[in-house]
């Protein structure tokens, strides 16, 4: 990858994408408009920035035992789409089966926003969260369902302002075990989908 641009040069790009839609970057309005804009880019793409397993490095052992489900609902996210840079928004429905050690719960939520703050296609998110859980905690077993409107098709192209997309992913004992997996779902059904 090659070096990262300056924030001047960054600032410029925006100018020409004002340009180009047809504005003048140095009317009153948009005089600080190329600065707010890279300045959001940072915040919207932090994930580039984080580590997701030192992320979930500190975990718990002192559990009495316990190696049922731990499942959090609704964790609501914002991306951004590879293809159009339009924003993703929506809710990941995460459960993992601990193996001898549970992770603080913040964490997991932290991973989604890692992952969400990065340009994204639902499908690779999805998988990165199962994948990246499964790799550090080594569980029993990880489930990842995520529901998401994406504004490149709720406010351009086809116009479907009321489509969600859902994506899913298990690893473990979701997969191989049908009473598991339909525990999980029963969970994600009684919060709502999306």
């Amino acid at each position: 990858m090659s070096q990262k641009p300056t924030f001047d040069q960054a600032c410029q790009a925006v100018r020409t994408l004002l340009e180009y839609a047809g504005d003048d970057p140095d009317r009153e309005g948009l005089l600080e408009t190329p600065a707010r804009v890279v300045r959001s880019y940072e915040e919207h793409f932090a994930g580039y920035t984080m580590d997701p397993y030192a992320i979930l490095s500190k975990t718990f052992e002192e559990v009495e035992g316990y190696d049922e489900m731990v499942f959090l609902k609704n964790i609501n996210f914002e991306s951004f789409c590879e293809h159009h840079m339009a924003p993703i928004i929506g809710n990941v429905h995460l459960a993992y089966i601990p193996n001898k050690r549970v992770v603080g719960i913040s964490k997991l939520a932290r991973i989604v926003d890692l992952y969400a703050k990065r340009l994204q296609i639902q499908e690779k998110m999805t998988a990165q969260i199962a994948t990246t859980i499964q790799e550090v905690l080594e569980p029993k077993g990880v489930a990842v369902i995520i529901d998401a409107i994406h504004q490149c098709m709720t406010t351009r192209g086809v116009n479907k302002d009321r489509t969600s997309t859902i994506t899913s992913q298990m690893v473990g004992l979701f997969r191989e075990d049908a009473r598991t997996r339909a525990e999980f779902m029963a969970l994600v059904g009684a919060s709502g989908v999306g």
